[in-house]
């Protein structure tokens, strides 16, 4: 049975070859748009026209969208990577629509990418590369890493591999999550409240999921609680910070600075003022962009499409009750 497949990841497009391979071999009918995601509503409801699956960019995968005629012959979305809080999970369920993902594939790229921006923006390597690039020999003065401490929020699977990291470098770990990783404590990890958190790390670094009750987590009271001493280093989502908060924060030097690999809305505005802020490190969502981990991850997202073509449920389901529901769209043994 062939199936079209609409791709909005754009990863595909430069690590994706194994991956659409798979997909063309199993009989499916690649759609590839003429601009790559992530796609709001407006743009994203007419290309769903005909499609049986999509494997996603960070699509916004409103109710809206689900509920469209456009989307009526959508069996799952597969995510390229493990966020998924732009898809409604509960809307999906209840059109029969699945809801994949890649969880665990990405863990040490993005704890690599989260530790070098600790590094970086500690150690001023990246102004120390601007000035040379500019013809200029300067010595600004940073921060050490070793033996400070470094406070999680989120200790799964990539706060863990960050703790890791960090405790090569003698670093005293803490960490702020609801639920107590033992892992992480066999790692050296300290479990604390938020507040003990933001007022004892040197660094604090982001890794928690996005929900509804975390969104604006890091507020202008909690900047306030920091140490002027301290950096913020976020690989995880945007809407954590509160960004105008943080703005403040940089400009009158609440805290010693900030490594942004994600942000409130992305791409970030030509003109956002963070690209203007004292004391930042910016990069363009880049932590999980390592060439060996963006090919598993891309045959992950093609495999669970392939599994469902094919009667099979697959590997890494969001949401898993839908196999249970009549609205269920696709057969599976």
């Amino acid at each position: 049975m062939s199936w079209r497949v609409l791709i909005t990841a754009r990863t595909l497009d430069e690590v994706g070859a194994d991956a659409l391979e798979l997909l063309e071999r199993s009989g499916c009918d690649l759609i590839i748009p003429s601009r790559y995601g992530p796609h709001r509503p407006e743009t994203l409801i007419p290309l769903l026209e005909g499609a049986d699956a999509v494997l996603a960019s960070m699509d916004h995968f409103h109710d809206s969208v689900l509920e469209s005629k456009e989307a009526r012959n959508l069996k799952v979305i597969s995510r390229w990577g493990v966020g998924y809080d732009a898809i409604d999970v509960p809307a999906a369920s209840r059109q029969g629509i699945v809801v994949a993902y890649t969880p665990g594939l990405l863990n040490e790229a993005v704890a690599d990418f989260a530790f070098g921006l600790l590094l970086a923006i500690a150690r001023r390597i990246h102004i120390g590369h601007l000035q040379m690039s500019q013809g200029e020999w300067k010595t600004p003065w940073g921060h050490d890493v070793h033996g400070k401490t470094l406070g999680i929020i989120g200790c799964g699977r990539i706060g863990s591999a960050m703790a890791r990291r960090a405790s090569g470098f003698n670093m005293r770990l803490l960490s702020y999550d609801l639920c107590i990783n033992t892992e992480a404590e066999s790692l050296g990890v300290q479990f604390v409240s938020l507040d003990t958190l933001l007022a004892e790390s040197d660094f604090l670094s982001l890794h928690a999921a996005l929900t509804s009750q975390n969104r604006g987590l890091i507020d202008e009271e909690q900047l306030w609680r920091m140490k002027p001493t301290a950096y913020i280093i976020n690989t995880a989502r945007g809407a954590l910070i509160d960004e105008a908060a943080l703005l403040r924060a940089l400009h009158e030097n609440w805290i010693a600075g900030a490594a942004l690999d994600a942000f409130l809305v992305e791409p970030l505005p030509a003109e956002h003022p963070l690209r203007k802020a004292p004391n930042v490190l910016l990069t363009p969502h880049l932590a999980s962009f390592a060439r060996g981990t963006g090919e598993r991850v891309s045959l992950c997202a093609a495999q669970a499409i392939v599994d469902l073509q094919h009667g099979r449920k697959p590997q890494f389901v969001v949401n898993p009750e839908v196999f249970d529901s009549s609205a269920l769209r696709v057969a599976v043994q």
